[in-house]
Order: structure tokens, then C-alpha cells, then sequence
């Protein structure tokens, strides 16, 4: 937490300063309030302890600066007897609180602490207001229970610094919920670095990742941060670590253990404060089996793992993405379009192999290639009577008599309802989403 002190008093700014870095905090002080709009304006301050008097100008005319200038940092002032009125006014404009000077030490640090955690609280909204606009555009989609134990995992994991493996096929969108992880945890504030590490060639993996000095090989000018360091307080995120070659795989290790790096060519060591994700589509045990990963890496970044199922074993979250990618899709291309039911009865049948990717890019395509604004199976694949996977049971099977009992059910629930579509989804304790799937899986009544 930094903490600046403002208050033309040198020796009460030297007092205040000495009693607060005993407390362990980063303090700053100045005695000029222009300098010390002008030094906001440059770094950033948590909490700002201001004097309300002051010769240059008074303590409310630099709240209502800081803020005008869109300057976020918690001002607290400090009152000295006979300047209570102005340091009341001051909260009335958006100081956090006063101190009566004297004060005791006690009381000072009781509001700092209370104005940091106030802040803590404020940042913590406002990530959850970021991240429910999110999933109403529909980067996370969780209608299923299997996407519903993913982001349960996900938001259980966040808060913590352990390290995050994050496995699935190509396209599930891994990186997404790496994101969604850094912005639920404490570090969402800070930046969040991502490198595919299978795309980027292998003599200059080590100096991406841990940076160079100057001269360390031909066209190293200068000195360069590595992404880990250019991380630092936020989130690294490791796509396709699988691809990591064996000896960078040594040097990862190392880096993970003893938290610190060293930069191509140097002879010193960095201190490092970052959290790290990973992800893959590779099966890692089979590479370590083989000998191709290392056993002892694979359990350093193995400590948490969330496996993101493809679309083919989550068709219940196939409407709902569908429609916010659609929603996007015609946002970007200034266009008009909406499903058929044969439309939407093919997203919800076929494997989309290349999961979020492909479909995303399929209705891409079908939103300027359709005509009349209407979105057919064949404006999403080429050859939808091909390619088309479907999950047709056969007749006899467990999950044939399974599936008929469940349509049955629900044709029971939609009379009772009068064909109210919410009232039957209460009766059956489902969400509305999943009826309209299963209403279209089943080919109950029009997908509505």
C-alpha cells in the first residue's frame, strides 16, 4: 500500500512519515499541494493523508483537483483544532474521513485500515460488475452442470496465488478462463501477460520469457524485461506449455521454485512477484510418461486443475453461446440476422470440433452469407448433411428409453403449465435455457 503525506509542516510530515513506515507501508511526503497533484498524476498513491490548511491552497480545493484530474487515490484529511468544519465539508466532497490532530497512533492506522479495505471492496465490485457484463456477452457460458463445476473450480481457485493448470481441447477457451481467473483475484488490478509458448521459436523462448541484457547475443541492443517480468503483480498465463522445449522446461522449474529469474546474458537475479497459469490441449501425463515433459514441472504447475470439456459434451450451453455470439456478430458487421429453427437445431447437433473457435467463426460467416436476415443449417457449414454430427440414440438402447421417458415428462410438465415455458422449467427445477434445448432436442412445440 502506498501512502502519500501532504502537509506544509516538515517536521509533522517527518513524524507522521517515521510512524507510518514503522507500520510497514510505502510512504511518500510533500509539503507543496501542486506537487503533489502534479506526482499523482505520475505514480499511483493508495491513500493520500492531507492536511486541511495549507498556504498554497487548502485541503478541499486539492481534493477537488485530484478528482477533477480523475485521480482514484483515498484522501483522508487531517484537522487541526478549529478546521473541523473544513475537513466535514471535504467529506462532503469525497474525502474518505478526518483525523483531529493531535491523534494518537493507533487511531491513524485504525482509518488507514479501514480506508484500504474500503478500496479492496470497491476494486472487488467492480471486477464482479466486469466480469457479470461478461458472461452476459457471453465469453463464459455455464447452462450446463459440467461449465458450472468449471467456473465453481475457477472462482474457488482465484483468490489464491496457487498455480493454475488449465487443459481442454483446442478452442475451448482456455485463455478466456484464464482471464476471467486473474480479474476475480486479488492481482485483477495488475497486468495479465499471455505467450504461447509452441509459438514462438526456440532460441528465443528464454529470452520472451526471462528478457536479455544488452549485448547478450547479435541484435540484443538493449536491455529487455522478460514477460515475467513484465507481469509483475498480475498474471502470467503459459498457453500450450506442452510445447515447451526440454531445456527452457529446466529453467521454468527453476523459476517457479525459487521465484525469481535471470535475464539472458546477466549474472544477477530478479525477484519476481506473479501468479502463473497454464494451459494445454496435450495430455501431459502421456509426456511425462514418454519422457517428453518433466515429471517434476508437471506437478509444480499441476496444483490446481480445471479441465474445460468440449461443446460435443455441453450441448445444453449451445443456444445461449450461440445467441451472444450471433449478438456480436451482427454488431461488427452492421447486419440483421437471426435462427431458424433447422439453424439452431444444427448448432445444437453438431461436434464443432473446433469448439468456440469454429462455431464463432461459423456464424461469422452465416450472418453475411444468409439470406433475408434468417440463419439455415446450410449458411453455417457447407455440407451440413455431411458434416453434421449428430447424437441420434439408437432405438433400443438405455438412452433411447431414457431420453422418451424424459420427453414424456417434460410434455407432462408444458400441459400442466398451459404451455408456459418458465412455469415449466420451475416444475421441472431446470433453467428456461435448458428447456428450450430440450424442447428442440426432442422437437417438442417450436424453439421459441
Amino acid at each position: 500500500m502506498k501512502i502519500l503525506v501532504l502537509d506544509d509542516e516538515q517536521g509533522f510530515r517527518d513524524s507522521l512519515t517515521l510512524l507510518l513506515t514503522d507500520a510497514g507501508l510505502d510512504v511518500q511526503s510533500l509539503g507543496s499541494p501542486s506537487e503533489a497533484l502534479s506526482l499523482l498524476g505520475d505514480e499511483a498513491f493508495d491513500i493520500v493523508l492531507c492536511d486541511v490548511q495549507m498556504p498554497e491552497f487548502d485541503g478541499l480545493e486539492f481534493l477537488k483537483r485530484h478528482r477533477a484530474a480523475g485521480g482514484r487515490a483515498i484522501v483522508i484529511m487531517m484537522s487541526a483544532y478549529g478546521s473541523e468544519d473544513a475537513a466535514i465539508a471535504a467529506m462532503k466532497q469525497g474525502a474518505y474521513d478526518y483525523i483531529p490532530k493531535p491523534f494518537r497512533t493507533d487511531e491513524v492506522l485504525l482509518v488507514i485500515h479501514k480506508a484500504a479495505e474500503r478500496e479492496h471492496l470497491r476494486r472487488t465490485v467492480a471486477s464482479l460488475s466486469a466480469n457479470l457484463e461478461r458472461f452476459k456477452d457471453g465469453e463464459i457460458v455455464a447452462e450446463s452442470s459440467a461449465m458450472r463445476r468449471v467456473l465453481d473450480l475457477a472462482g474457488r481457485a482465484a483468490p489464491h496465488d496457487a498455480t493454475v493448470m488449465i487443459t481442454g481441447e483446442s478452442g475451448t477457451g482456455k485463455e478466456v478462463l484464464s482471464r476471467a481467473i486473474h480479474s476475480w483475484s486479488p492481482r485483477a488490478e495488475g497486468p495479465f501477460v499471455a505467450i504461447n509458448c509452441g509459438a514462438i521459436p526456440a532460441e528465443l523462448i528464454e529470452s520472451e520469457l526471462f528478457g536479455h541484457v544488452k549485448g547478450a547475443f547479435t541484435g540484443a541492443v538493449a536491455n529487455k524485461k522478460g514477460l515475467f517480468e513484465e507481469a509483475g503483480g498480475g498474471t502470467i498465463l503459459l498457453d500450450e506449455i506442452g510445447d515447451l522445449p526440454p531445456g527452457m522446461q529446466v529453467k521454468l522449474l527453476r523459476v517457479i521454485q525459487e521465484r525469481e529469474v535471470r535475464r539472458v546474458g546477466d549474472v544477477e537475479t530478479r525477484p519476481i512477484d506473479v501468479r502463473i497459469l497454464a494451459a494445454t490441449a496435450r495430455d501431459l501425463e502421456a509426456a511425462v510418461a514418454d519422457g517428453k515433459f518433466r515429471e517434476d514441472l508437471f506437478y509444480r504447475l499441476n496444483v490446481v486443475r480445471i479441465h474445460i470439456p468440449p461443446l460435443r459434451e455441453r450441448r445444453e450451453d449451445l443456444p445461449a453461446l450461440a445467441a451472444a455470439l450471433l449478438r456480436r456478430a451482427v454488431e461488427r458487421n452492421n447486419v440483421s440476422a437471426t435462427f431458424t429453427p433447422e439453424g439452431i437445431d444444427l448448432i445444437v447437433r453438431h461436434d464443432w470440433p473446433g469448439n468456440v473457435r469454429e462455431l464463432e467463426n461459423a456464424i461469422e460467416r452465416a450472418t453475411i452469407l444468409c439470406r433475408d436476415g434468417k440463419i439455415t443449417p446450410s449458411d453455417l457449414l457447407e455440407d451440413p448433411t455431411r458434416r453434421a454430427g449428430t447424437t441420434a440414440l439408437p432405438d433400443n438402447s438405455l438412452d433411447s428409453i431414457i431420453a422418451a421417458a424424459e420427453r414424456e415428462a417434460i410434455q407432462r410438465a408444458l400441459a400442466a403449465a398451459s404451455g408456459n415455458r418458465e412455469a415449466t422449467a420451475a416444475s421441472l427445477e431446470i433453467s428456461v435455457r435448458s428447456l428450450f434445448y430440450k424442447l428442440n432436442k426432442y422437437g417438442i412445440g417450436e424453439l421459441q
